[in-house]
């Protein structure tokens, strides 16, 4: 299983998911209209890793984050 989680103001509970690619759990959340634009505008982290593969192999155990864009001051 995959564990999904949403950082930020996503605000989304976390999702375990047997999916083997980025672009698998991108088609899952997009069946989900509030994600769309989150999608559009996050990072993608695998384990800790940024990574902008949409291809990007997925194992059992591993964690992905999605991060939205922050702003601070």
């Amino acid at each position: 299983m995959i564990q999904v989680e949403f950082l930020g103001p996503i605000n989304k509970p976390k999702m375990s998911l047997n999916i083997s690619n980025l672009n698998e759990l991108k088609d899952i959340l997009k069946q989900d209209k509030s994600m769309q634009i989150w999608l559009e505008n996050s990072s993608i982290a695998i384990n800790d890793k940024i990574t902008k593969n949409p291809n990007s192999a997925l194992k059992d155990g591993d964690v992905v984050c999605l991060l939205p864009p922050v702003c601070g001051g």
